[in-house]
C-alpha cells in the first residue's frame, strides 16, 4: 500500500474505526503534552481534535512516518514563537505538524492540502447549524 493510498483510505472513513486500544499502544498516546482525563484517556474539546489524533496514530501505525519524524514535527510546532501559553492551541500544532509531514513526505502537495482546506471551509459554511459537516456540502465540489 502506498502512502497516498493510506491517506486516501483515512479520508474515506477509516480514521473513525480506530479503537482505544490501538491508541494506547502508540507512543503518540504517551506524549506528556497530550491532554488526558483523570483515567488517562485522551481529552478532545472538539470532534476535529479526535479526528486529527486518530489520523496521526493511524498514519504512524501504517509506517507512513516514524516516531522520531512525528516527534520532531510536533515539537517544532509546539515551540514556535506565538504559541499560546495555556496550550489551548495544542491540536492546532498537531494539524500543522501533520500537514507539514504529509507535504514533506510527498503524500500530498501544499496546493492539494490548501484546496481541500478551502473545500471543507465552504462545506462548513453551506451546512445548516446542528447538521454534520460533510465535504459533499461544498457547493463547488
Amino acid at each position: 500500500m502506498s502512502k497516498r493510498e493510506t491517506v486516501s483510505q483515512l479520508s474515506e472513513g477509516e480514521k473513525g474505526r480506530e479503537s482505544a486500544s490501538a491508541f494506547s499502544r502508540s507512543p503518540l498516546f504517551a506524549s506528556q503534552e497530550l491532554p488526558k482525563s483523570a483515567e488517562g484517556d485522551p481529552v478532545f474539546a472538539e470532534p476535529w481534535q479526535a479526528t486529527v489524533f486518530a489520523m496521526t496514530v493511524r498514519l504512524y501505525e501504517q509506517g507512513v512516518f516514524s516516531w522520531s519524524e512525528w516527534a520532531a514535527a510536533l515539537s517544532a510546532e509546539l515551540f514556535k514563537p506565538g504559541r499560546r501559553a495555556d496550550a489551548s492551541d495544542y491540536y492546532d500544532c498537531w494539524v500543522a505538524a501533520l500537514s507539514r509531514l504529509v507535504t514533506e513526505l510527498s503524500i500530498a502537495s501544499a496546493r492539494e492540502l490548501d484546496a481541500l482546506t478551502r473545500s471543507w471551509q465552504r462545506a462548513a459554511e453551506a451546512t445548516s447549524h446542528g447538521k454534520p459537516i460533510v465535504i459533499e456540502n461544498d457547493p463547488l465540489r
